[in-house]
């Protein structure tokens, strides 16, 4: 069964080159291309990819606004294409429920693993870019905000000692198998771990999990 995707980025020889990779690929197929975030957002809606690519400056409105309206509106997951290694809206396309991040000079086989690894509803936790960004974001976000409602302690007071350890390691980069090899366990038993984290936290996916752990300081930046 193919994977599904859309691409939007307003350059057309970005946007087409993209495409071309992606269509090389016997289970990935391109359904459909836009130029702006709205056009982005209409053709996810009717063409139900499973993967859209969202440039996160584009003219009107923006990659961040459609990804919050593409992860509102449906299943779809969401890469971010940047041609920054640091942009001050990571943090809130994490927010809007993006699944990670690629550089526009992404290799071509680092772009074909990428969709499918989010197809497979995983995330782009792997590469340095990632969780660079996501450390300097929240690090400032937690130097700018008020304090919050609800203490790290006890955000994370629902998780067992195994879950919070997991969590630890998911912020360090760490794939399933890794960290199955840490604890000496099998993938599908981290898997159950990694359910219950997003779960217990109200987190979407990885990427969100890997922000939990900085701003609770479970992880702090740079360590």
């Amino acid at each position: 069964m193919s994977i599904r995707v859309a691409v939007a980025d307003d350059q057309e020889l970005v946007r087409s080159g993209f495409s071309m990779i992606l269509e090389a690929q016997p289970d990935i197929e391109v359904v459909a291309e836009a130029g702006d975030g709205e056009q982005a957002v209409a053709a996810v809606l009717r063409h139900g990819p499973d993967v859209v690519l969202l440039d996160i400056r584009m003219p009107g409105m923006d990659g961040i606004e459609a990804a919050r309206r593409v992860c509102a509106q449906s299943s779809c997951r969401v890469i971010m294409l940047t041609t920054f290694d640091h942009d001050e809206y990571v943090y809130e396309a994490l927010y809007a429920g993006a699944s990670g991040f690629l550089l526009k000079d992404v290799r071509r086989d680092d772009l074909v693993h990428a969709v499918r690894v989010v197809a497979a509803g995983d995330s782009l936790l792997a590469p340095s870019v990632t969780r660079r960004l996501v450390a300097d974001v929240v690090r400032r976000r937690r130097t700018e905000s008020d304090a919050p409602d609800v203490s790290p302690s006890e955000r994370l007071a629902a998780l067992t000692a195994r879950e919070e350890e997991t969590l630890r390691l998911l912020a360090r980069g760490l794939s399933n198998a890794e960290i199955a090899a840490s604890f000496v366990v099998s993938e599908h038993t981290v898997k159950t771990h990694v359910s219950n984290v997003l779960s217990k936290l109200g987190l979407r996916d990885r990427v969100q999990a890997v922000i939990c752990a900085y701003e609770t300081g479970l992880v702090v930046p740079g360590g």
